[in-house]
């Protein structure tokens, strides 16, 4: 039922998977996030050696896409693309970027439509991406808009692809985060924008304990359970 779910949106590098997910286990929800699903699909086009721009060949291509999503024992989303596990590719930022040009087909949101708006169905949710409070769940208890200052979510992405060993500068980080942001907010299909009933929180003065805390307090006060 999407009035118990909560609905988070906001642009590349906010934070809200890393927020999302640490609000569910508080709160014993299930956390999806829906970006992911978005670099399965733009992972896979890529593997094929399709251009993501491509709107017909990538649409071709969606008739031979399998994607699953769980949950394994550490809280942790798991993806699946054809039976193969993906979760640490569709981090790279060839993925990333490949997702946001691939999300802006109709023929792909739909194609992915489905499965996020199951998972509202079956559970108490916290769904996470760029279109979910207007689009996905219109219906949610709660829609929250996550964002930060461009330079501080560049650099926070920065460093988790340090962590993760993928060799990469901050001013690429940046360049490409731009980017996104400019394709996320100008697609004519679900552009990134800010729901008339949703709550923002700018976590640009904010550490992750206060980004954390903030949400939490947003949810308690807010969610209609």
């Amino acid at each position: 039922m999407e009035e118990r779910s909560v609905a988070l949106d906001g642009p590349s590098g906010a934070g809200k998977s890393t927020l999302a997910r640490m609000a569910a286990k508080r709160f014993g929800m299930i956390y999806v996030d829906t970006g992911a699903l978005y670099r399965c699909v733009g992972l896979y086009i890529l593997k094929k050696g399709v251009v993501p721009k491509d709107e017909e060949s990538v649409t071709k291509l969606l008739r031979e896409i399998d994607i699953e999503m769980s949950i394994d024992s550490s809280g942790v989303q798991r993806m699946r693309l054809n039976g193969e596990d993906v979760t640490d590719q569709i981090r790279s930022p060839e993925s990333s970027l490949a997702a946001s040009d691939v999300s802006a087909f109709l023929t792909v949101r739909e194609f992915l439509f489905s499965k996020q708006r199951d998972m509202a169905r079956k559970y108490d949710v916290i769904m996470d991406g760029r279109d979910i409070t207007t689009v996905v769940l219109p219906a949610a208890g709660l829609k929250v808009f996550l964002t930060a200052k461009p330079e501080l979510r560049a650099q926070r992405r920065y460093l988790e692809l340090c962590e993760q060993n993928t060799a990469v500068t901050y001013d690429e980080v940046l360049s490409d985060l731009k980017r996104r942001d400019y394709n996320d907010s100008n697609r004519a299909v679900a552009p990134l924008r800010v729901a008339d009933d949703a709550i923002v929180l700018d976590t640009s003065d904010m550490d992750l304990d206060e980004s954390f805390n903030a949400l939490c307090m947003i949810i308690k006060e807010n969610l209609k359970k």
